[in-house]
């Protein structure tokens, strides 16, 4: 009777010491977390590492650090755990898209189209607009533009508006020659929202190419009085000048 009773504490023992390093793992992952949201992430880096040593099969952490290398540019360690938590989730869409997205980023452009498909194919992922708005930048990337105008025109029938691929669609019109479908496109898209930064810059580059160079100039003006420290508004002012 007292060895049973001693070996049912050491089971006991063992299961509650387990559960205890599960949970200070689980809320190192979540420090992790709040590191990269404030863009740390290195910091967020050695945190995640520590609860891997934990919970190496834990597939939110897994994702978690193919986000964190992705930001590091490290995309071949990336793509090694966000397989990771695909292979131990396997409904894991958010995992999924952001695996396409580190193909893009490696131009693996087929490997990207092919991810960003199979999590458009998941009917219970609620935002699919992200995965084919990708999928359109992806065939943009291979310049199979009529793949990449109906996969942006998929985004917008999914989500109505949606900014990213309002711009990939008007890239797509300017890459063949459509400049004035990108021209009605923006216009109807800035007459909605007219504080949007990047399709003014879209607008500038139609007008340029329409040979409209005062409406071109006034379209990179607002692109600066938009967000002047912005990317955009710097190639705004090197157009200008």
């Amino acid at each position: 009777m007292l060895y049973f009773l001693l070996i049912l504490f050491m089971i006991t023992g063992c299961a509650s010491d387990s559960a205890e390093q599960i949970k200070i793992a689980t809320s190192t992952r979540f420090l992790g977390e709040d590191y990269m949201t404030q863009g740390k992430h290195i910091a967020a880096l050695k945190e995640l590492l520590n609860a891997e040593k934990i919970m190496p099969h834990d597939p939110f952490l897994h994702y978690d650090l193919g986000l964190v290398y992705m930001a590091l540019e490290k995309y071949d360690l990336a793509e090694i755990h966000l397989q990771k938590a695909i292979d131990t989730k396997k409904d894991y869409t958010a995992a999924m898209n952001s695996l396409g997205i580190v193909f893009m980023r490696q131009k693996k452009w087929d490997a990207a189209i092919a991810q960003f498909q199979e999590t458009t194919n998941n009917l219970l992922y609620v935002t699919p607009h992200f995965p084919l708005n990708n999928m359109g930048s992806a065939y943009l990337g291979k310049k199979d533009y009529t793949r990449a105008e109906a996969s942006f025109k998929e985004a917008l029938k999914a989500k109505p508006g949606f900014v990213y691929a309002i711009h990939g669609l008007a890239t797509t019109y300017l890459a063949t020659g459509q400049s004035h479908s990108s021209r009605q496109l923006l216009d109807k898209a800035i007459s909605k929202d007219p504080t949007v930064q990047i399709l003014h810059s879209d607008l500038a580059k139609t007008l340029e190419i329409m040979g409209q160079s005062s409406g071109a100039k006034a379209a990179w003006q607002r692109v600066i009085r938009l967000a002047p420290d912005s990317g955009l508004a710097d190639e705004a002012r090197q157009q200008l000048e």
